[in-house]
């Protein structure tokens, strides 16, 4: 066994017992906190409301342990059992020019991985979602939505993986800034696209119409400077209950995204307080910062597969006899978060600092009390558990605990009264 293999198995086999690991203690957790609401939420969470966030929870980690498990053995058979080297096989009858044939391949390969998941994606809706009464979507729906999926997919993705194969294969030493420039081009477009053009192929979208809503949220905007295509409404009780706000977009398509889910659940200062904290992401160039970070770490992602690709031992110690740009590609995005997995909590640090800023410019520019209680509404509403693992927290959360966010928004609701 060639070194690379045993550090690909022993990282695979680390993560791997890392990720089961933190899953049974966040099982743990909630179900040890189960017969009683935190006293900061008692008045405002009933304990069957806390109960169900704790079956939830249990719940879709029972789905996630079957996740792993897949995601592993996919993994393996990909590499070292050969699936990517027998892809490879089958096109070779099809007499395809290098670009489409390596086009192809990773085209399939992907389709195939898809098929493998669907039956868990099919569960998670139809079986965990519908027994806590959180999914609406149909089975037409879900198919309608899954060809949808699938058929943008093959439209965008096509094109920028034809390309960059293409200079792989014929642009020389320089292939990968080429390739990166593509790829953030790319990226750009589709971020400046998606609420506009792309996004309504899947929900309805209006302008938030309710005159008190929209007096209290013009004014916000106006006192954050914030100019925008509006605030919209998403029909996002078509396919779930759950309830959720966002931003989205860039440039001239940005826009601040409320489920009709949320808003039929929050008061109206509740919804102005929650505007504020997503135009606390925008004032406060989070959204620009996180675009950096994914051009640099892509400018960093392509140079790494230039230089992985030259070595040999490469493609030979994770089960591709015959080196191509595209096994090159291939073995890259499957093998890449085995060797990243333990940077996970540093993403998800950066994400709850965000989260933080976000509320202290909300509190600066709304009430942070009504803020703080949208949120015990989302989190009794989604059946999200106040009673996280400290340490599965800490290593996934892209939010702070419940717990100590709200606490923070009454602190800072205290400072400002």
């Amino acid at each position: 066994m060639h070194w690379f293999t045993g550090l690909f198995l022993l990282l695979l086999l680390a993560s791997t017992a890392t990720r089961s690991w933190l899953n049974q203690r966040q099982v743990a957790a909630v179900r040890r906190h189960r017969g009683k609401v935190p006293e900061a939420f008692a008045e405002k969470v009933e304990l069957k409301e806390h109960q169900k966030a704790a079956d939830y929870t249990a719940a879709r980690a029972g789905v996630n342990r079957w996740d792993l498990r897949l995601d592993v053995a996919v993994v393996l058979l990909l590499t070292l059992g050969g699936g990517i080297a027998a892809i490879d096989r089958w096109w070779q009858a099809a007499g395809l020019s290098p670009t489409w044939h390596g086009t192809a391949v990773v085209l399939s390969t992907f389709l195939i991985v898809g098929a493998i998941g669907l039956p868990l994606s099919l569960w998670r809706t139809f079986g965990i979602e519908a027994r806590f009464e959180f999914n609406r979507i149909t089975p037409r729906l879900y198919v309608i939505d899954l060809f949808k999926m699938l058929g943008l997919s093959l439209l965008l993705g096509t094109p920028l993986l034809f390309v960059i194969l293409y200079l792989m294969d014929r642009a020389g030493s320089l292939w990968w800034l080429y390739a990166w420039i593509v790829w953030t081009l790319f990226s750009v477009l589709v971020m400046w696209a998606w609420p506009a053009i792309f996004a309504p192929l899947f929900n309805k979208f209006t302008p938030v119409t309710d005159e008190s809503i929209k007096q209290r949220t013009e004014a916000v905007l106006e006192r954050c400077g914030f100019t925008s295509k509006g605030v919209y409404k998403m029909d996002g009780s078509l396919r779930s209950s759950h309830g959720n706000a966002y931003f989205t977009g860039i440039g001239r398509n940005k826009r601040i995204v409320f489920f009709d889910t949320l808003l039929e659940r929050l008061q109206v200062a509740e919804v102005e307080a929650v505007l504020a904290h997503e135009l606390g992401h925008f004032r406060l160039h989070h959204i620009r910062s996180r675009l950096i970070l994914q051009v640099v770490t892509g400018l960093l992602g392509f140079w790494l597969l230039d230089a992985l690709m030259r070595w040999p031992v490469f493609y030979s110690a994770l089960g591709v006899p015959v080196p191509s740009t595209h096994s090159a590609l291939l073995l890259f995005m499957f093998v890449l978060p085995t060797f990243t997995y333990f940077l996970t909590p540093i993403g998800a640090w950066w994400s709850r600092k965000h989260e933080f800023e976000a509320d202290e410019f909300a509190a600066k520019h709304a009430d942070a009390t009504e803020l703080a209680n949208a949120l015990v509404k989302l989190h009794r509403d989604n059946a999200s558990t106040l009673t996280p693992d400290r340490l599965h927290s800490a290593f996934y959360d892209s939010h702070p605990p419940a717990l100590v966010r709200i606490s923070r928004l009454q602190s800072l609701a205290a400072q400002r009264s």
